[in-house]
């Protein structure tokens, strides 16, 4: 199963995640950041399996990211 890794410390805040695939991101109020909904924490990284219908949409996320802090393994 592929999984979305976030490094939640290096976003500066753009959106674009949770305009783009709400399902999976919103936007903290607390700071600004954005947060990977339903994530696991270890360390400064948070790391959440998605299924295969998710995967496209994820990758899109991926790559409009401005500073390339979300990864697919």
């Amino acid at each position: 199963m592929p999984k979305v890794v976030q490094y939640r410390d290096k976003c500066i805040g753009c959106a674009i995640c949770a305009e783009m695939q709400p399902a999976l991101w919103r936007m903290s109020r607390k700071d600004g950041k954005a947060t990977l909904i339903g994530a696991l924490q270890k360390k400064k990284v948070f790391i959440i399996p998605i299924n295969a219908g998710l995967l496209e949409a994820t990758e899109a996320v991926a790559r409009a990211c401005p500073v390339n802090i979300i990864k697919l393994q």
